[in-house]
């Protein structure tokens, strides 16, 4: 029986979120091929946590933790954080140092992917199209006149390295653009500012599955709210249509982009893509790599309607990586 920690929480304000999903893994894994421990990674504390919910201190240098005076170690990572450390590549890098094989792409695939900026400015010259937009840094002048100039109104402003939704804002009027920013540099020193882009918001999610890989059912993205924001992602205001209400020529089509793109940055384990449709042409906004993983997140939807259990989702994970 191979020892397996599932990696939940995080430094970031998408922790909530991870325990979730983090929990979702471990109560879907097949309990016949493995033993499953909860890992909570949090600034203040690395911690094993029991079923009775009593924590054992994870020893950091070779992750290991020590429970009624016998050491265990881990066979495999399962990697469940959303957010920083786990999806900007530095729990992948700290794993790879100590040879410990982890369910989630490599260090530079995770901290490209999950700078925006960085993750588009790589896959433009392939001829994957994105939003137009604008970049500052924490301290630039803020120019509101240059701003519209080059991305219009309403625009989009998101941080460059944060998930789940947080601190992103539409503005509508160049009077809101400050405020957006502000609210943007809470979660991060980045900001990208995006061209509104009118059309239909589809996700894709790419795995390898079986050592093929494979782009799962798309999911059509209908928000109650003005955009696909936290409340519309968490708490219900939206409508998630898999399989997504578009062509199979469309469906193909933005499909390919997708898998391309997984292939081109030489990806592994889960990516979900997001993509808006406008007038025939799938525009690229970011890529996940550690996507949620609760029963009502986009990967395990897709994951069902392609016929594919969580348990068995979870388990080709967890044996792609011991076999890498």
């Amino acid at each position: 029986m191979k020892n397996i920690a599932i990696i939940m929480g995080g430094y970031s304000s998408e922790y909530k979120i991870s325990l979730i999903s983090g929990n979702v893994v471990y109560q879907f894994l097949d309990k016949t091929q493995y033993n499953a421990f909860r890992i909570h990674i949090f600034k203040e504390k690395w911690v094993y946590v029991d079923a009775s919910d009593t924590e054992f201190a994870i020893d950091k240098n070779d992750f290991s933790v020590t429970v009624a005076g016998t050491k265990i170690t881990f066979d495999c990572v399962f990697n469940a954080i959303h957010g920083t450390p786990g999806e900007d590549g530095l729990m992948q890098a700290y794993f790879e140092l100590l040879n410990i094989p982890q369910t989630s792409c490599d260090y530079y695939q995770a901290a490209l992917t999950f700078n925006k900026r960085d993750l588009l400015s790589v896959l433009k010259p392939y001829g994957i199209k994105t939003a137009t937009s604008y970049y500052l840094n924490k301290g630039d002048k803020i120019n509101t006149d240059e701003i519209v100039a080059k991305v219009g109104l309403p625009c989009f402003v998101k941080p460059n390295k944060a998930g789940s939704s947080f601190g992103i804002s539409k503005a509508k009027t160049a009077a809101e653009l400050p405020i957006a920013i502000e609210v943007a540099y809470k979660e991060d020193n980045e900001i990208i500012i995006e061209s509104f882009l009118d059309g239909t918001e589809v996700s894709v999610g790419v795995i390898n599955y079986k050592g093929i890989v494979t782009v799962l059912p798309i999911t059509e993205i209908v928000s109650d709210n003005d955009f696909f924001d936290y409340e519309a992602k968490y708490l219900g205001k939206s409508q998630e249509i898999t399989p997504a209400r578009i062509s199979d020529e469309m469906t193909q089509k933005v499909g390919e982009i997708a898998k391309r793109a997984y292939e081109i940055l030489k990806m592994k384990g889960f990516s979900r893509s997001e993509f808006i449709i406008v007038d025939g042409e799938p525009f690229m906004l970011e890529m996940n790599t550690i996507p949620g993983l609760t029963t009502e997140s986009l990967i395990p939807q897709q994951a069902k309607a392609a016929g594919i259990s969580l348990e068995d989702l979870f388990t080709n994970a967890i044996e792609l990586a011991l076999n890498n």
